[in-house]
Formats: C-alpha cells, structure tokens, sequence
C-alpha cells in the first residue's frame, strides 16, 4: 500500500482534468493504496516570495493553504497532479503550489513517484510541451524521483467533455490502480 496524493488544480466546475483525476482517485483506491483527493478551489495559495529562507530553515514564512498540503506531499509516496492547460503550460494556480513546495527541497520528503494528468482544448501533437517540460524542471529537483506516467487529453474544449472519451477514463482508472 502507497500513500498516494492527488492534486487537481483546476478551478472550473465539471473540468475535464479533475474529471480524470477521480478516475485515478478511484483506480488508486480499487488498488489498495491510500489516497487523498485535494482540490485547489477554494484554497488561499500566495506566491513564492524568492526569500529561500526554506532552504535554512525548511519551513515557508508564509503561512496560507499550501502549509498543509505540503506537509501531506512531503509524506506522501505518490504525487499525481491534474491541470488544465492554459496558453500551453500548466495553470497558473499549479506552478505557484509547486513554487511553493520549496521548503521539501532539502527535506525528508518520501514522494518518489510523480504522475501527471493534463487536459486541454487543443489537439496539437507538440499541446503538452509546456507542461512536460514544467514537470521535468520540478522532478529535476528531487533526487530519486521520476515520472511514472502520465495522461493527455486532446481535444477537450468544454467542460465535462473528458466524459465521451471512454478509453482515456479507463486508461486513467488503470494507471491509478497500477500505482
């Protein structure tokens, strides 16, 4: 059994990438691993003030919503992040929770395993990019840490349309069962 978290940034109701990420939620689970689903909406995420004061002290001088949620990414075995993709990156509100999590980079963090799970309008072959190479950045950080898999959908422009598309849903549902 993993612990297993799950971050779904997207702040649009019925999104396509949420949807997705309580496929894996729900693969996870069926798996028998324990997760937790944390949604950013509704969350007070400041930004990243560049003071790395964390890298002295490995705690964040700003105390707002990410103080808790890095504490359950710290311990967490597994990380998945779902974000729509905005202007071919991920969503503002994901880079700033990662800009965050900071303090965990000289840390005892237990994560080893990132997945990413990515939506967007577009149906471009180069669409997630961006995100992919975001993610990279932020795994680059963490010694030991790879990721493990990840989602794409193409081609989802309005909300909830990620629930025509059965093969990614099952794709998504396995690859959170697999973990």
């Amino acid at each position: 059994m993993k612990k297993v978290v799950i971050i779904s940034t997207s702040l649009r109701k019925n999104s396509n990438s949420d949807i997705l990420a309580k496929e894996f939620y729900k693969g996870a689970v069926d798996g028998g691993n324990k997760v937790e689903f944390i949604s950013l909406v509704g969350k007070d995420i400041k930004y990243c003030k560049g003071c790395l004061s964390c890298q002295k002290t490995g705690k964040c001088v700003i105390y707002d919503d990410v103080t808790d949620i890095r504490e359950k990414i710290g311990n967490a075995d597994v990380l998945v992040f779902a974000t729509p993709i905005y202007y071919y990156e991920m969503s503002g509100q994901m880079k700033t929770l990662i800009d965050r999590l900071n303090p965990l980079y000289n840390s005892a963090y237990n994560f080893k395993e990132v997945y990413l799970i990515a939506t967007a309008a577009d149906d471009d072959k180069n669409t997630f990019d961006g995100v992919l190479k975001g993610m990279e950045g932020f795994i680059y950080c963490y010694e030991n840490t790879s990721l493990k898999g990840k989602i794409l959908g193409y081609g989802l422009e309005d909300a909830g349309d990620v629930k025509d598309k059965l093969d990614l849903l099952k794709d998504t549902y396995e690859m959170g069962k697999r973990v």
